[in-house]
């Protein structure tokens, strides 16, 4: 892939749409988007009634909800807000890593699980039900697929390293390997199910139903962790798409840069796919929107990819839950919306170039 074009010494990128305006708008557009799916659902509540609740609680002003049927409150913020708030963070989560993956190994088609983290997830998860682990509760699965994703991360590093380093090609040929071997272990682990088969295939195309407040606080660390140390590196990451010599003649030790990049952005897929599982596209589609409107600066990128993935996702999850007569997991929407429109990007591509 050839490099980039820069206009600075210090790594910035030709700016498009102005930063503040593009972030306001996606910001509000989340906003609303989770007050409107807070009022969708198999009970009715009013969008009067559902900002009132919402802001009345989060001000602390209990004796303002006289005349709202007491049902309403539990139903939205322990129902159907964790779900929610979820579902806009592991969007967020999996298209800011995304756009991360895509900068590191210089691939437009690169996502978080271009490196078999999602696989490495899914097999921990199939383990999990198979063997019918339950010591953490509802935790127990999620745990086994954040070690299993962080397990296949660490082997395809192994894989990859040489003694020049870390190199974009070998990262990526070793977790399409990684993936491929993991892919025919679930497909084993399917067939020892025998009864428990529909759990792990439902598990596999991801939903966010019986989210709680836990699993959105184990989310928002990560997320806020990850992308912290992305806005810190951001600079660098303009830098390492002009190619790794060029990066190292500026001052930036790309091996390290690599390495920590990757391990954050790998987490928070990780993460965002043991609470969630498999929801595709996100990751691949989001920075290729957001880049046409930011260009591919990291430093505009990455912060609207966080908002515009959370958005993304909440639209879609509404979508499957209280739009549609009956739910869907959501990662089967989101590869029927997102295959195609891809599949129109890059044939446009082509068609340019």
């Amino acid at each position: 892939m050839t490099a980039r074009k820069t206009n600075r010494a210090d790594g910035s990128l030709p700016k498009r749409l102005p930063m503040g305006i593009l972030a306001g708008f996606l910001l509000a557009a989340l906003v609303l988007i989770i007050m409107t799916s807070a009022s969708m659902g198999f009970v009715p509540v009013s969008f009067t009634e559902a900002a009132r609740i919402l802001f009345v609680r989060l001000g602390g002003l209990e004796n303002a909800l006289a005349g709202i049927d007491p049902l309403l409150p539990v139903i939205l913020l322990e129902v159907r807000l964790p779900r929610i708030l979820a579902a806009a963070l592991v969007g967020g989560g999996l298209a800011v890593s995304g756009a991360v993956f895509q900068g590191i190994l210089l691939n437009p088609l690169a996502d978080p699980y271009t490196l078999g983290v999602s696989a490495g997830a899914a097999f921990g998860a199939s383990l999990a039900f198979l063997l019918n682990i339950s010591f953490l509760g509802n935790w127990s699965v999620s745990l086994f697929a954040f070690l299993g994703a962080v397990a296949t991360l660490a082997v395809v590093i192994h894989l990859s390293s040489s003694a020049g380093g870390l190199s974009s090609n070998n990262l990526i040929l070793s977790g399409i390997i990684v993936a491929a071997i993991l892919a025919a272990g679930i497909s084993f682990l399917k067939y020892l199910a025998d009864e428990q088969v529909a759990i792990i295939v439902f598990w596999l195309m991801g939903s966010f139903a019986s989210q709680t407040w836990s699993n959105v606080f184990l989310v928002l660390v990560a997320v806020a962790l990850g992308s912290t140390v992305f806005a810190f590196f951001a600079r660098d990451l303009n830098l390492m798409s002009l190619g790794d010599r060029t990066a190292a003649s500026l001052g930036v030790e790309t091996r390290r840069t690599m390495l920590v990049l990757l391990v954050a952005a790998s987490l928070i897929a990780a993460v965002c796919v043991a609470i969630s599982g498999i929801i595709g596209f996100v990751g691949l589609l989001v920075p290729h929107m957001m880049r046409v409107l930011t260009g591919p600066d990291h430093r505009r990128l990455l912060p609207v990819c966080l908002l515009a993935g959370a958005v993304l996702l909440v639209a879609a999850d509404t979508l499957t839950r209280a739009v549609l007569p009956r739910e869907i997991p959501i990662g089967v929407l989101t590869a029927l919306i997102g295959g195609p429109f891809f599949c129109y990007i890059f044939r446009r591509r082509q068609m340019r170039s």
